[in-house]
């Protein structure tokens, strides 16, 4: 019989960078023997995104910042929404560039996710914060 339920996580920022929270899902999960379905997460702001991403290598979080601050840069005289600093606006970009919602199927009590596949939250902001990262289980 199919079933859903709900959860929120809220995951700590040292400002901007990848934290992933792979664990903190397939805790969850574990935890309510989630067997097949899909998982869908929503991050409930709009400064930072999700993604998932390789989980081996730290070099490929590293260029991925480094891209992304070229890409868009902090303090951009283009930029008038300026209200919370000079990287309101670049956070604000970046997260349309990317995405605040995943969805990942669950097969036998797994997560389907590749070898080298982490779940992370991007914080685009260069302050530390607190996000919140909301779960929705369907299935059985």
């Amino acid at each position: 019989m199919f079933r859903q339920s709900f959860h929120e996580l809220v995951i700590a920022t040292r400002g901007r960078g990848l934290v992933e929270f792979t664990g903190a899902v397939e805790k969850w999960m574990a935890e309510n023997k989630f067997r097949d379905g899909l998982l869908t997460l929503h991050l409930r702001h709009t400064s930072a995104s999700l993604l998932i991403q390789e989980n081996a290598d730290p070099d490929v979080r590293r260029d991925l910042d480094a891209f992304f601050a070229r890409l868009v840069r902090d303090g951009d005289p283009l930029f008038v929404h300026t209200a919370e600093g000079d990287d309101d606006m670049a956070a604000h970009i970046r997260t349309a560039l990317t995405a605040v919602n995943l969805s990942l199927p669950v097969r036998a009590g797994e997560l389907a996710l590749g070898t080298w596949q982490g779940i992370y939250l991007w914080e685009h902001r260069t302050r530390p914060h607190s996000r919140r990262v909301a779960l929705h289980f369907i299935g059985e």
